[in-house]
């Protein structure tokens, strides 16, 4: 055969297969649009910081993932629907070569549409991406998007490779199998499958596993460790329920006569029951990608929309200066410099949020009599706390309080628990605790903290630096970093009030001066910190948006294809149903019923999931400065409110397209 035969025969193929092989075309265009433009968007130069490059970098190789199981995935419904025709061109004189070639041409087309398709529309939609991603960045740097060459390349030789891993294993489908089985194709029929009690056990019991660590999990740094166990538990429960719990849920609406012995429920039972084994995998995969959905751009849109109270909750004041090695010259010239600037910037310092103190910090094992000191702050400890150190003359002046301790009393306040015991032991010494403090403007009460700190009040600095010299003994660090961390520091933190450009230039400009002119200092801004926020937050939204879409896409086509190819396979029962006497009518209900008793399910699954991870997710962002629930609880409802909406519609065009194949 010449090569323009099989070109022909190839066009005359996909255009009566066009059911399956546009929507694969079109998935295949937007999967490769998706990638170029993410894969050049974290190529442009000069675009942010090496946070958001990695974010986008994270998101790009999702991505590759994703095209690489999710096209070899549905071109594995292609080959199926197909087998038939195939076994027909064979027993018509077709060798298996020359059908090998006719796949090859096929999958050159396709190949072709989908690469170059989505090329273009990545290079005509990228600029429109660029700016919707620095819009999110609220960035404003000038426009320099421009075609990216080894973004192209990269996509033509992905795509490439997996277009050709699709052709070896539809030839390998072809080679494995006889003319006789081709011929069967998709309608050989299975046996009932038996009901696999230890396998819905199983599901249970994954799905409970991972259910009872999300409900049971308390701190932030548990949600950490533990999420992602649980995350595992509930993808494979998920799994094993579809399969062995539908089964059984099917074999007793069978029992039940009363249900089973309807028209309608007839046929939709009969038939589900038969082809449930290739089904309950498409339903729970139709059900995790709506979770991952779900949770991704609920979970990333609450980040972002709350960025100002996260902000505020990292920084409690709009700005801090730290002096790591504090002395009396070192203050008053810090003081200075902020009194200097306020003035010449016509701002003022409220004294209701003013703030300065002297502290010591370490890290500590909380036991039951008091702290081991540590030199590291491993966050994956439980009982680890951090622990400030404070002199009673600082939180007298604080505070407006008259207290005095002596050398061995110790005031104590905890941002979590109070310390219910008489005495406390810090390190190697004892102390009596005078008495226990309700709150301290220095941070209050706050449950959502990663994990709970102690701020506890002693006599003197003095007291403060042998605590601190014993934390570091023995220490393997530079001697210039443990003297540091020995050394009691001093912090100032306060909110501005004037106009805000005033403020922010007073920020600035003494940011600018201190770091100049005070060794050892810090300073931390509100402000200055917003852009590398948005940095972080604002790409982590546009990758949560990007992935979703994805996945939503991926979802979208699974349903389509699993109602395609159960039309085609219910096409010859419902057309021996009307012949004994089933009307269009009776049809239409029929289909209705057997599509409404799956369709749904994998939603309403997914809703289980996404309210029951609720709990851990929203510990789990508290590690991000993130703390507004009700924020996170109205993202989550709308979030399922329109891909619920969405659903529907996807039922609705699906169930029709269903009815046309068996009507």
């Amino acid at each position: 055969m010449r090569g323009q035969i099989y070109r022909k025969l190839a066009v005359t193929n996909l255009k009566n297969n066009r059911k399956t092989y546009v929507p694969y075309i079109l998935t295949a265009v937007l999967t490769v649009m998706m990638f170029y433009m993410m894969d050049a968007l974290s190529r442009t130069e000069g675009l942010g910081t090496e946070t958001m490059e990695v974010v986008l970098a994270y998101g790009r190789g999702v991505i590759v993932v994703f095209a690489v199981i999710f096209l070899f995935y549905t071109n594995s419904f292609l080959i199926k629907r197909r087998k038939r025709e195939i076994g027909v061109y064979h027993i018509l004189g077709m060798g298996k070569r020359h059908i090998a070639k006719m796949l090859l041409t096929e999958t050159l087309i396709t190949a072709v549409a989908g690469i170059g398709g989505g090329l273009l529309l990545g290079i005509a939609f990228g600029k429109l991406l660029y700016l919707a991603f620095l819009k999110l960045l609220q960035a404003h740097t000038s426009l320099k998007f421009e075609v990216s060459v080894p973004a192209v390349t990269d996509a033509v030789l992905l795509f490439l490779a997996i277009f050709l891993l699709t052709l070896c294993y539809n030839l390998l489908q072809i080679r494995l199998a006889n003319p006789v089985e081709l011929l069967r194709g998709s309608s050989q029929g299975e046996k009932e499958p038996k009901t696999k009690v230890l396998l819905a056990i199983a599901g249970f019991a994954l799905l409970g596993t991972g259910y009872g660590i999300a409900v049971v999990t308390e701190s932030p740094l548990e949600a950490i460790s533990s999420f992602f166990l649980a995350v595992i538990c509930v993808i494979l429960g998920t799994y094993a329920l579809f399969v062995a719990g539908s089964i059984a849920v099917l074999k007793i609406l069978k029992k039940k006569k009363s249900y089973y012995y309807q028209a309608k429920h007839f046929t939709t039972v009969s038939g589900m029951i038969y082809r449930m084994k290739q089904n309950a995998v498409g339903l729970a995969n139709i059900c995790i990608l709506s979770t991952m959905v779900l949770v991704m751009v609920s979970t990333t849109l609450s980040l972002y929309a709350g960025m100002d109270d996260i902000l505020r909750y990292r920084f409690p004041r709009e700005y801090g200066v730290r002096l790591l090695m504090t002395s009396p010259e070192l203050e008053t010239m810090t003081e200075d410099v902020i009194r200097e600037e306020t003035a010449g910037h016509s701002v003022t310092i409220d004294p209701d949020t003013e703030l300065s103190y002297h502290q010591g910090s370490a890290a500590g094992i909380l036991g039951t009599d008091g702290f081991d000191l540590k030199t590291e702050t491993d966050y994956t400890i439980s009982a680890l706390r951090e622990i400030y150190l404070i002199p009673v003359a600082d939180y007298n002046s604080m505070e407006g309080k008259n207290v005095s301790l002596e050398p061995d009393e110790v005031l104590a306040y905890s941002t979590g628990e109070d310390w219910k015991k008489d005495t406390m032991r810090i390190g190697s010494k004892e102390y009596q605790v005078a008495g226990t403090i309700d709150g301290l403007k220095v941070e209050p009460k706050n449950r959502s903290r990663v994990t709970d700190a102690y701020y506890l009040i002693l006599s003197d600095e003095q007291e403060i630096e042998s605590i601190l010299k014993e934390a570091w003994e023995g220490s393997d660090m530079a001697e210039e970093w443990i003297e540091q961390q020995s050394s009691v520091e001093y912090v100032h933190f306060f909110d501005l009030e004037g106009k805000e450009a005033d403020c922010t230039a007073a920020e600035q400009a003494i940011t600018d001066r201190l770091v100049s002119q005070v060794p050892g200092i810090q300073c931390e801004s509100r402000q200055q910190s917003r852009d590398s926020f948005y940095d972080l937050y604002g790409a982590m939204f546009f990758i949560g948006i990007y992935l979703g879409v994805l996945f939503l896409i991926a979802a979208v086509l699974i349903i389509y294809y699993k109602q395609i190819s159960e039309g085609y396979d219910d096409k010859e029962r419902f057309q021996i149903m009307q012949k004994v006497g089933m009307d269009q009518r009776e049809v239409r209900r029929t289909i209705r019923s057997q599509v409404l008793t799956v369709f749904f399910l994998p939603l309403a699954m997914a809703v289980l999931h996404v309210a029951v991870a609720f709990q851990v997710i929203k510990k789990l962002m508290v590690t991000l400065n993130f703390t507004n629930t009700p924020l996170y609880l109205l993202c989550t409802v709308i979030c399922i409110a329109v891909f619920a909406v969405f659903y529907a519609i996807v039922y609705a065009i699906t169930a029709r397209e269903y009815y046309k194949i068996v009507r």
